[in-house]
């Protein structure tokens, strides 16, 4: 009985606090394009001589130019691929780019970032599975272009360790790959962090454009308290934000720590959303006035119970966060779940929240769900379908080697794109583009 209890009063605690105007959401949606397909076979795990033949993994960001980059994985290649779209047809523009280049083993969970005022230069991040005789395989791979997406460097590995890198612990048997994060600062600084199997959350920066990298520092984590799902934002003045979550912690809560300087030195970690439930993947923005926003999951009733999504605004530094609310839909939908958000600013008062709608038998995500804030994260509109994100019929949305992607992009206009993925077992596999803008 007391469960039962708990559960309910934490229910009407996310109803208590949500605060979503009514009104529905002004957004206007193009057409769906498709971006890669493939198989569906996923076959038993043997490292990196598993049977694998499906894309999956996508991610976007706008350039400088207002165009798209998308890039995605090969499982059957084992590489991540990038393109570039024009965003006025969402057409291709030229070929696919394998970034990664190491068929010998798996390639997950990709980022992209722009450096600012440079128009061309890009950064890609992602998870590559080397095995180094550690207890898990994972190591971060880094790799840059100057010409736009045509050409890359050479993969760099950042981290070279045993720690199985890009792992995000929930617990011993149970964890999440890609929980990593990038980030580029107004100066052109390059912001990576990861976290590793074993707790530790690590963090690098490049002061030379991806040339080379600091040593990676420890910021917070251990095996006791693993640290899992980073995520960075840049502001101005050399403001860097780093959040996370805790794995072991059926209570865990969203940790913030804030550096003044560019990332040389982080202070005091502070936490938000404190409660009995879980929380989990957090996501940063930061907007053209220097306001952090942060959105993330949030289970009232602890691991395994419905979750909402839950955002939280920050004017003033990290001791100033505002009382978390939900804006998602979670609370009145039945029985399905809201889980592993993204959001995005376009630098003005547009405030772009995603996230998955789960299903509670299988809990993997089925579709996405879009709020959107243009008052600056004051009041956000009803949550509503992402037309189009709805996986097929016995298929699941990815990804399918961890859910911590960042599958929305959002520029200084407005408009933003979200990349989804599904696998159908067996039969295929697809990967594509949605996108949309804010209608004044």
């Amino acid at each position: 009985m007391r469960r039962v209890i708990h559960g309910v009063f934490a229910m009407l605690a996310l109803v208590a606090a949500t605060a979503v105007d009514r009104q529905p959401s002004r957004l206007s949606w193009h057409p769906a394009t498709p971006i890669a397909a493939g198989g569906g076979e996923r076959g038993a795990w043997r490292q990196n001589d598993s049977r694998y033949d499906y894309v999956d993994d996508g991610t976007a960001a706008f350039d400088a130019a207002g165009e798209l980059a998308v890039a995605w994985v090969d499982q059957e290649r084992k590489d991540v691929f990038i393109r570039k779209l024009g965003w006025a047809d969402g057409r291709p523009a030229g070929t696919a780019v394998n970034v990664s280049r190491s068929p010998a083993t798996f390639s997950w969970q990709p980022r992209i970032a722009m450096a600012p005022g440079q128009a061309g230069t890009m950064y890609l991040l992602w998870q590559e599975i080397i095995f180094s005789g550690g207890s898990h395989g994972g190591d971060i791979l880094f790799a840059k272009s100057s010409d736009g997406g045509i050409h890359f460097s050479g993969p760099l590995n950042l981290s070279r360790s045993r720690g199985g890198d890009g792992k995000g612990r929930l617990a011993r048997a149970t964890w999440s790959n890609g929980s990593h994060d990038l980030a580029v600062a107004a100066n052109g600084d390059v912001l990576v962090a990861w976290t590793e199997y074993h707790g530790a959350l690590w963090f690098a920066r490049s002061r030379d454009g991806g040339a080379t990298f600091t040593a990676p520092r420890r910021v917070a984590g251990d095996d006791a308290r693993p640290a899992r799902a980073p995520a960075l934002a840049a502001g101005p003045g050399g403001a860097v934000w780093l959040a996370w979550t805790v794995g072991e912690d059926p209570a865990a809560d969203i940790h913030i720590a804030q550096s003044g300087d560019g990332g040389a030195s982080f202070g005091p970690v502070r936490r938000v959303g404190a409660g009995p439930g879980r929380a989990d993947a957090p996501r940063l923005a930061v907007d053209g006035a220097g306001a952090v926003h942060l959105v993330y999951a949030d289970a009232p009733a602890g691991p395994g119970a419905r979750a909402g999504i839950r955002y939280a605004r920050s004017k003033g530094g990290v001791d100033r966060f505002s009382a978390p609310r939900t804006i998602s839909a979670a609370a009145g939908h039945g029985t399905r779940s809201a889980g592993y958000p993204a959001i995005g600013t376009d630098g003005q008062n547009g405030v772009y929240v995603i996230w998955e709608v789960l299903n509670p038998a299988t809990a993997r995500p089925g579709s996405l769900q879009i709020a959107a804030s243009l008052d600056g994260g004051e009041r956000f509109a009803r949550p509503a379908p992402v037309p189009g994100s709805a996986a097929p019929p016995g298929a699941g949305n990815g990804s399918h080697q961890g859910l911590l992607g960042k599958k929305l992009a959002v520029d200084g206009r407005g408009r933003f794109a979200i990349v989804n993925s599904s696998v159908l077992p067996g039969v295929s596999s697809r990967v594509w583009l949605m996108r949309g803008q804010a209608r004044q």
